[in-house]
């Protein structure tokens, strides 16, 4: 049995433990060593999510499909490979047609029986179940920090920055201010622009902050 090796971390996930591409690859490894598998080859996605369809390493491994390099996709969990049901049951069904199996390490699972291909969905339902409710959570705690005064998300250009207990609050800069001013007078975002020598977006998005925080 060729076993293609699939490996992804996210951004987040980079700095978490057993989740670097180099563990991940070992423990699959050992996981075809164990099985008296032979590895073709390994495909590495860093930086992106489960939810993303369109990765490098992905899309390549499946382009080899055709071309009958590969007999089975060994991944540490499902939600390596997708966070979202629909696009593992399109992936799964891609992988059937062609006569692939699908494994994984940690759940144990293992497509070639019948059992093993009923197990896989309820798996990959159940993992489809907390990504959501980690984005849940996610926007919970997002929408609690703005309520409380706190910006959420990359700092915005001409703002000062002050962290407080971990979140962010901002406070308007000179410049920011004579922006609000001279909107208050009439002037154009692209008048505005001119004056403070600014691009007419950051304009924009200075407006839309201040906006915000009811300056």
């Amino acid at each position: 049995m060729r076993a293609a090796l699939y490996v992804r971390v996210s951004t987040e996930e980079q700095a978490r433990e057993g989740f670097s591409v180099d563990a991940q690859l070992e423990r699959l490894e050992a996981y075809c060593k164990s099985k008296g598998w032979r590895v073709y080859d390994r495909y590495v996605d860093d930086g992106y999510t489960g939810r993303e369809k369109e990765r490098p390493a992905y899309r390549e491994m499946m382009q080899d499909i055709d071309i009958e390099y590969w007999d089975v996709l060994l991944t540490l969990k499902i939600d390596r490979v997708h966070r979202n049901l629909r696009n593992f049951l399109e992936m799964f069904d891609i992988l059937t047609k062609h006569g692939k199996h699908f494994a994984t390490v940690y759940e144990n699972v293992d497509t070639s029986s019948a059992m093993g291909r009923f197990f896989i969905k309820l798996i990959a339902s159940i993992a489809e179940l907390e990504s959501e409710q980690i984005s849940e959570r996610v926007k919970m705690a997002m929408d609690h920090a703005k309520r409380q005064g706190y910006h959420v998300g990359r700092p915005p250009k001409l703002f000062n920055v002050i962290r407080e207990n971990g979140h962010i609050k901002l406070t308007p800069t000179d410049k920011a201010l004579l922006i609000r001013d001279l909107s208050s007078r009439g002037y154009s975002l692209r008048q505005i622009a001119s004056e403070v020598d600014e691009s007419v977006s950051t304009i924009w998005r200075t407006l839309k902050t201040l906006e915000q925080m009811n300056i």
